[in-house]
């Protein structure tokens, strides 16, 4: 069996992915810390967990900013707007070879190709967590850290509640969807094959 190597990841989408990667587990532990911060178990200092936090939030905002723009000016881009046709059937398709084909040993169903390298369920998970989730954790974190600019109501909720519920709601989710990420990058030949691919660029695929 043939082992053919698809170049689809550029020095600037591996720095990125790097960078988000480092500063999310930093936000996801210093979140945590502050959530605790007044029980027996906090993990660093309050002062210390807002300090990071708020520095790795600046620069997880700055590289998101990369990755837009990149994703704009760059033929990455193309990886996000393409849809497969009958993406509820294809989604589906590709739930049920993550569920059971895959301990079956079958052919993925959607192989990557210098055209796709993402299947159906993939991309709409990034696309939701890239293009919805994220913005909506830098929004309210911005709420967050200048109140004085979004003090108001929403929904009859005190402005600050409202985005402190939807900074720790949407966080979850996205620390959710990196687990799961991280999960899934085990899934190739070898438990680091893929992962192999952020430091090489290229996608490993056998014919």
């Amino acid at each position: 069996m043939a082992t053919v190597k698809i170049f689809l990841y550029p020095a600037w989408i591996r720095i990125w992915h790097v960078v988000n990667a480092l500063m999310f587990l930093l936000l996801i532990f210093t979140g945590i810390a502050l959530h605790y911060s007044g029980s027996n178990i906090s993990l660093i200092s309050f002062r210390a967990a807002v300090g990071i936090h708020n520095v790795a939030a600046i620069i997880v905002t700055l590289n998101y900013g990369v990755f837009v723009i990149g994703n704009m000016v760059t033929k990455n881009g193309r990886f996000y707007r393409k849809w497969r046709k009958n993406l509820v059937v294809n989604l589906w398709k590709q739930f049920v070879f993550y569920a059971v084909g895959i301990f079956k040993k079958e052919n993925h169903p959607f192989p990557i190709t210098e055209k796709q390298k993402f299947n159906p369920l993939q991309k709409f998970a990034y696309v939701i967590a890239m293009y919805f989730g994220m913005p909506l954790l830098i929004f309210s974190g911005i709420a967050l850290m200048f109140p004085d600019l979004f003090s108001y109501n929403i929904f009859n909720i005190n402005g600050m509640v409202f985005y402190d519920m939807l900074h720790i709601i949407v966080g979850f989710v996205l620390s959710v969807f990196l687990l799961i990420h991280l999960y899934t990058c085990t899934l190739g030949d070898k438990p680091g094959t893929l992962f192999k691919s952020m430091i090489n660029g290229y996608q490993e695929e056998h014919e």
